[in-house]
């Protein structure tokens, strides 16, 4: 038998451009075309079967909260059972498929993205409420994931060193898990769904999907590409429904061995405490992958390009509405430079226009109406402890849209300062020297992202030993790390690090088997 080809060496998929008409157009094509096929009515997946229940719930544009993109069965406790069940089940085999046959399938799904970009991207700009760049990006991370891990996943499978021993045979090798509980964010619904769900297949696990309620639709789309890539049933199963119900069954059940889950700081927190009670039955420990919140600074020096820092400052606060645990939430300013960095600030974010994503503004809507309830609480609350910069209201449209927003004058244990907010809210803090500065970008409970901004080369020496914080930047912004390049996860309760998109990862989705076998010599 011929030897399997070796895939070429991995690279990342280039953003396109949108200010050439013809991808801009293209986009806007794929966005009709697909607002023509929506409004269906979506059963749930366990193995071979489809299932409804009493219940239904909408998935809905955010830019447009009367537009109703699908409709989606609810979930039970039942079936959430069920679901680990199969997969259980399902594992008994899968966990001996050829390392080969699996990477093939996320080669074969990576190409089916790319062949339908478009309109993947146009799930993405209707459900999620991102621009087309925005959009863009996520599905390029996506077919980023998906041939990382595959490459990762053979690369794993090859001969692992072990010290020689003479008078033995010794062998280590990565076996899967078994049944992983996939509970992905609506922020990045392809890319971080698609990334930790392609990640427990390929390493030999089974998944049971819940998708986040606010974007259930990107997740079918998902799932329906996996079948499409060739996927046996049982191996992904797709089961949205509430955190409460579906979540909580997934990650108590005794035969689910591990959970894979991106959000917040609160849902994160309780996951990790409900996965480690042993349940009845239950012969292991459970494994949490977890990435949780951010409060991320992008520390200004005095000796920087400020228009650089200004524009990245801006990129990092309010792509994606802020809606990025990676995103800045704070400038740390040194007080030299201060008022001239707010005055170009302020300048640079009122050239910031607001509206639907699918008309490529540059602000769209977040994500649902609680969540731009909670915005605009921290916006009412933040005049009571610094000053208003811009923005701080609502603004037109029939969707969740918000003016994006600065405070400063913020004190570095502030509300504002601390909590993380998960909008287009940015605080900026006032740094008496480096030193404060440093101290400040340390002070919050989260360690995800950060970036410096200077020129002095001992600076960034200082920030590389002195910051706590697991993705750190210097003289960019802090938001937009690559597959492979920049492998990404956070310290304290920004998660586990995982290092999503990194070498690391798929140890996480693994356990070790060492062999050993006496012989003559």
């Amino acid at each position: 038998m011929a030897a399997a080809k070796k895939p070429a060496p991995f690279k990342n998929e280039q953003i396109l451009d949108f200010s050439k008409p013809v991808n801009f157009n293209s986009q806007k094509e794929a966005i009709a075309k697909l607002r023509k096929k929506l409004g269906k009515t979506h059963e749930i997946v366990i193995g071979e079967k489809k299932y409804k229940t009493k219940h239904t719930f909408n998935s809905i544009n955010p830019s447009n909260k009367d537009e109703v993109l699908a409709v989606f069965y609810k979930g039970t406790t039942e079936l959430a059972g069920k679901a680990v069940e199969t997969a259980h089940d399902t594992f008994k085999e899968w966990q001996y498929s050829p390392v080969e046959k699996r990477a093939d399938i996320l080669f074969s799904a990576a190409e089916i993205i790319k062949r339908r970009r478009f309109e993947v991207n146009a799930y993405l700009i209707l459900e999620a409420g991102k621009n087309y760049a925005e959009a863009d990006a996520d599905t390029a991370e996506t077919i980023d994931f998906l041939n990382f891990y595959a490459r990762e996943a053979l690369r794993y499978a090859g001969r692992q060193p072990v010290v020689p021993f003479k008078g033995e045979k010794n062998e280590l090798v990565y076996i899967p898990l078994g049944v992983c509980a996939v509970i992905p964010p609506w922020n990045f619904p392809l890319a971080i769904l698609g990334g930790m769900t392609s990640a427990a297949i390929v390493a030999g696990n089974t998944v049971v999907l819940k998708p986040s309620s606010d974007t259930p639709l990107i997740g079918k789309l998902f799932y329906d590409i996996m079948v499409e890539a060739g996927l046996p049933a049982g191996v992904l199963n797709f089961l949205p429904g509430s955190g409460g119900e579906v979540g909580d069954t997934l990650v108590a059940h005794p035969k689910t061995r591990f959970i894979a889950f991106t959000g917040s700081m609160e849902v994160g927190i309780h996951i990790n405490e409900l996965a480690a009670k042993v349940q009845p039955g239950q012969i292991w420990l459970k494994r949490v992958i977890a990435e949780m919140g951010g409060k991320d600074s992008i520390i200004i020096d005095a000796d920087c390009d400020l228009d650089a820092a200004v524009d990245s400052v801006t990129a990092a606060a309010f792509g994606f509405q802020g809606q990025k645990c990676s995103a800045c939430s704070r400038a740390i300013v040194d007080k030299a430079v201060y008022n001239e960095f707010v005055k170009k600030l302020k300048a640079k974010v009122e050239t910031l226009q607001v509206g639907p994503a699918d008309e490529n503004f540059a602000i769209g809507p977040v994500i649902n109406e609680s969540a731009m309830k909670g915005i605009l609480d921290y916006m009412e609350f933040g005049g009571k402890e610094g000053k208003l910069l811009c923005g701080g209201f609502k603004a037109e449209g029939n969707g969740f849209f918000l003016e994006p927003t600065v405070f400063i004058d913020i004190a570095p244990n502030a509300k504002l300062s601390l909590e993380e907010i998960f909008g287009p809210v940015l605080s900026v803090i006032k740094s008496k020297n480096f030193d404060d500065a440093l101290k400040i970008a340390n002070n919050t409970m989260f360690g995800l992202t950060g970036s410096l901004y200077t020129n002095d080369r001992a600076k960034i020496d200082r920030a590389k030993k002195e910051l706590l914080i697991g993705n750190l930047y210097f003289n960019r912004k802090c938001t937009g790390a690559l597959v492979g390049v920049h492998p990404f996860g956070g310290f304290n309760m920004s998660g586990t690090d995982s290092k999503a998109g990194g070498r690391d990862y798929l140890l996480l989705f693994t356990q070790a088997k060492l062999m050993s076998e006496k012989i003559d010599v």
